[in-house]
């Protein structure tokens, strides 16, 4: 098992900037790719962005390339995504999630675990 924990959400204003963590313990040797995903009211949980936990794999949505970063720190076991210029749409729970398997994938079925997310809003 692998359990997650995210922080860091909150208001922040239109333009603003907020960065997220995820504290991964347990089986994380496991673990082939993390991801962060959203949810906001109403709407599927889509995908934000990815990356490999030992590689240089990363992969971010078109909605938020260029204003998220994607990263990880693998001697604590954390997974972090800063958002810049943040906008009123972005505006959800976050997720963050662990898959086991070896293959990348953008899909929330994919990806075995999950925590409990942390609500992130913009405000205009």
């Amino acid at each position: 098992q692998v359990q997650l924990v995210e922080s860091g959400g909150g208001l922040v204003q239109a333009g603003g900037s907020l960065r997220l963590s995820c504290a991964a313990s347990g089986r994380t040797f496991s673990m082939y790719y993390m991801g962060w995903f959203r949810q906001a009211p109403g709407k599927e949980r889509e995908f934000v962005a990815v990356i490999k936990w030992i590689g240089g794999y990363i992969n971010y949505a078109d909605s938020v390339k260029g204003r998220f970063t994607i990263s990880r720190d693998n001697a604590k076991n954390t997974l972090l995504l800063q958002m810049n210029s943040l906008k009123p749409d972005d505006t959800a729970v976050y997720y963050c999630a662990a898959r086991t398997s070896v293959v990348a994938t953008t899909t929330p079925e994919s990806y075995r675990y999950w925590g409990q997310g942390t609500q992130v809003t913009v405000s205009s």
